[in-house]
């Protein structure tokens, strides 16, 4: 596996850890629908979070560069499809993590995307 590669997972992880901690239920982990991705799909009550997962050990990006329009617009794409598959009707909400530098800090940023941007 490609270094990039092994720090996204080592990231996820951590990210999948503080969401429990925080007493989210894990739904889903790199849930997939043809070319689109969810990094986390989870759920803190009778909400369902969409989570993105950005591991950075550089500070160059603020969180509003790290979801661009297309990654935005593929998550809520993706978002549609697994609530259609799973046929929920739940409010959804979607969330960015960002996980920097070399002890892996958490910020969670709810509501990162806004579905009417």
């Amino acid at each position: 596996m490609a270094k990039h590669n092994e720090i996204g997972r080592q990231g996820e992880n951590k990210a999948v850890c503080y969401l429990i901690e925080k007493g989210y239920t894990i739904l889903e982990r790199n849930w997939r629908f043809r070319h689109l991705e969810v990094d986390i799909i989870c759920s803190i009550d009778s909400l369902i979070v969409i989570v993105e997962v950005k591991t950075r050990f550089a500070e160059e990006e603020r969180p509003e560069e790290l979801l661009g329009w297309q990654k935005r617009r593929n998550l809520l794409r993706a978002a549609d499809a697994y609530m259609k598959m799973k046929q929920l009707n739940a409010e959804l909400r979607f969330d960015l993590i960002i996980v920097s530098g070399a002890d892996m800090i958490i910020e969670h940023i709810p509501e990162a995307v806004n579905i009417f941007d």
